[in-house]
């Protein structure tokens, strides 16, 4: 019989022997983008469990986080020199359907997630309900969202970081 899926509150659940904390290898698939927040190969980086991550969404009313924010952070914390994206974005992921989960099922879950842009302050179409749902909830705290192309950005985003 197979084994029954887990829920997205589930999946959130820290992870044994983490942090994990590994030197930056050109060939691990975060490398570019670890690279570009400073980070050199053969330096400390930390792959941070999702409790970590969540402490840094859990951003205040008229303010945002970026990907970028939350990894400098968790680099910060963890005294290394980057943090791997890839999973630092899987956990956002991750954070964000636990608490529409959590809704559905008329639980409270405080992640504030749709406050979690993405590097270059667009919006996240893996998000729940898509960039339209967090564009709703962004324009509800009075941000102000416009249209480039098929993709959606807060206007003058680093302002509110």
């Amino acid at each position: 019989m197979a084994a029954a899926k887990k829920t997205w509150q589930e999946k959130l659940a820290d992870k044994k022997d983490w942090p994990k904390f590994l030197q930056l290898e050109e060939r691990f698939p975060c490398y570019h983008a670890v690279h570009k927040m400073g980070a050199e190969i053969g330096d400390e980086i930390v792959l941070a469990n999702p409790s970590e991550v969540i402490e840094f969404m859990r951003v205040p009313y008229g303010k945002l986080t970026t990907i970028v924010e939350i990894c400098k952070s968790l680099a910060k914390k963890h005294q290394v020199q980057g943090c791997c994206s890839l999973t630092t974005g899987i956990f956002i992921t991750i954070a964000a359907n636990a608490l529409a989960e959590a809704e559905r099922e008329k639980r409270a879950l405080d992640i504030p997630y749709w406050r979690t842009l993405k590097a270059d302050g667009s919006l996240n179409e893996k998000y729940p309900g898509g960039a339209l749902s967090q564009k709703g909830r962004l324009e509800k705290e009075g941000l102000q969202i416009v249209q480039r192309g098929k993709r959606y950005f807060v206007v003058d985003y680093q302002r509110y970081l």
